[in-house]
């Protein structure tokens, strides 16, 4: 995969890396929770690390871990794993002109380190496969490299949040990993400068209005976002109308 040097010595390595790269920080928020959550799930520190480099879906991991800790008979953990990953048989066809050049040894390690971001960053680039050994190699090192920076933006903060985990105070429990999964959705729709300033300002409101009973900071945060963004948005629209 992405360690051949016929893969990372290509330029569109180097693209694929910096196609991912918007991507990481709500990679890695979500990467970061869903390693706090598998800690405090009951896990050992070592189950918890082969579970994470091991199986490598988020998802599947996250619906696993509630069965895991009720003792469910593995079966019905392994079943409800391949039901959270079915869309990513839709992939894998999706994916088969792609790749089916190459050895089934090397398909099945790009299986492991295909996801659904580095997946559809290497359609929306090559909406369709090469028909030369040229271009396949050129989508190949695309794929490598958008792969690779998926691979470690997840990895490294799920094994940091399993680490970190230790140190967090246990009446924090798994409410605090409900905080980094709110913060992973934040980073991951923080796409345009509307969007940061909406959340700057909700954020800042609802500290500065804690005080407030009944949640109502909340309620106000809402507001001041909503308004300040009208307020920005409103001379655009103008320009904009005939």
């Amino acid at each position: 995969m992405f360690w051949q040097p016929a893969v990372y010595r290509r330029p569109d390595f180097m693209v694929g890396v910096r196609d991912m790269l918007p991507q990481t920080p709500g990679i890695a928020a979500w990467g970061l929770m869903t390693g706090v959550a598998m800690a405090k799930s009951g896990l050992s520190t070592v189950e918890a690390f082969a579970m994470a480099l091991i199986v490598f879906a988020g998802s599947s991991q996250l619906a696993a871990l509630p069965l895991l800790v009720a003792g469910t008979p593995v079966w019905v953990i392994l079943a409800t794993a391949f039901c959270v990953n079915l869309r990513f048989v839709v992939f894998s066809l999706h994916l088969r002109d792609y790749l089916m050049h190459l050895p089934l040894g090397r398909r099945l390690l790009t299986g492991y380190f295909t996801t659904d971001m580095s997946y559809a960053i290497l359609t929306h680039r090559h909406p369709k496969p090469a028909e030369d050994v040229e271009g396949r190699g050129a989508q190949l090192a695309h794929l490598g490299g958008g792969c690779l920076a998926n691979w470690l933006s997840w990895m490294v903060p799920s094994l940091l949040g399993i680490v970190l985990a230790n140190f967090i105070p246990e009446r924090w429990g798994l409410g605090f990993a409900g905080i980094l999964c709110l913060l992973g959705m934040v980073a991951t729709l923080a796409a345009t400068r509307l969007r940061i300033v909406a959340a700057a300002v909700s954020g800042a409101t609802a500290i500065a209005a804690y005080a407030l009973p009944l949640k109502l900071n909340i309620v106000l945060a809402i507001g001041m976002a909503v308004v300040v963004c009208l307020t920005l948005e409103s001379p655009r629209l103008k320009a904009a109308r005939p």
